[in-house]
């Protein structure tokens, strides 16, 4: 049960953004020199709050109403979590059960990542209170959520209802090492069964789903598809068609891009909620992506 400080405040003319998904906590690995196998590597090591749901929550929330729902241990390391995602404004929701999940992320010189994931209690949001989305205006879906029973069929669920109270859905890619281990023709259908109104994709992720250059399967799953390149220009495909390619201004200093796509989510959607149209929304998403950049894991620069 949510407590006092979880109770619905009202929602806001536009709605709630809604973000279902995992709260970990990320203990981030900045290798200062390349790995070397079987000894030590000079590193630095720092501890945040992580999971792709609560990351675009907790970047979405400065600039949109934003409720974070999903499953925490219950133990004190869940309640550090869901006191950090609270102190940056998120109404949070959390089952609680188990142990809290940790996911360790490698993260080279170039500011390349390799990510050892124990979603543990994140992995198994089941049963969610539909009263916890009252007043939802949006709701947000990491592809995370497909990777175990219960919480793929909740997740269905969920954007079932997020469609008949007139909500827009999203849902994000999230990861090729998730796609390939679920298979691509079962992460596809996945997502057309959530219906999402706009998926997010890096180019690794569409090029495994089939959506590199629109066409029927990217008409398919979304009637807008955006696929990330990076330091290249940004797709937008509307109907399976490219319909506008958004320039990325350059960032300097990178030293990390873990939660670069969730903060570019986070972006995107508080300006389509606030709005804006589809490309406005990319370059919103291009300035939160690069608000992360030079911080271990998906912490924005004060």
């Amino acid at each position: 049960m949510p407590s006092p400080a979880e109770t619905d405040a009202g929602a806001p003319p536009g709605g709630v953004l809604v973000v279902i998904g995992d709260l970990v906590e990320d203990v981030v690995v900045w290798a200062s020199e390349p790995v070397r196998t079987a000894t030590d590597t000079a590193a630095q090591v720092f501890r945040a709050r992580g999971g792709s749901g609560a990351n675009v929550a907790a970047l979405a929330a400065a600039g949109v109403s934003t409720r974070f729902i999903g499953r925490i241990g219950a133990d004190g390391a869940g309640e550090a979590l869901v006191a950090d995602l609270t102190a940056h404004g998120v109404d949070v929701r959390v089952q609680r059960d188990g142990r809290t999940g940790t996911i360790v992320l490698l993260v080279d010189a170039e500011g390349e990542r390799t990510m050892f994931p124990d979603r543990a209690a994140a992995a198994l949001l089941d049963g969610v209170d539909p009263a916890w989305l009252d007043g939802m205006g949006w709701l947000h879906i990491p592809a995370y959520g497909f990777e175990l029973e219960p919480m793929r069929s909740e997740i269905v669920r969920l954007a079932t209802l997020a469609h008949s109270a007139g909500a827009g859905v999203s849902l994000d890619a999230s990861s090729t090492g998730l796609i390939a281990g679920l298979g691509v023709e079962y992460t596809v259908q996945s997502i057309r069964e959530c219906a999402p109104d706009v998926l997010f994709a890096n180019e690794d992720e569409a090029a495994l789903l089939g959506l590199t250059g629109g066409g029927a399967v990217a008409a398919s799953v979304a009637p807008i598809v955006v696929i990330k390149h990076g330091r290249l220009p940004t797709d937008v495909l509307e109907a399976g068609e490219l319909t506008a390619r958004v320039d990325v201004p350059p960032v300097s200093g990178i030293r990390d891009l873990t939660g670069a796509g969730d903060a570019f989510a986070a972006g995107f959607l508080a300006a389509m909620i606030g709005g804006a149209d589809v490309t406005a929304a990319c370059v919103a998403g291009h300035a939160s992506a690069a608000s992360v950049l030079t911080n271990p894991g998906a912490q924005r620069t004060r």
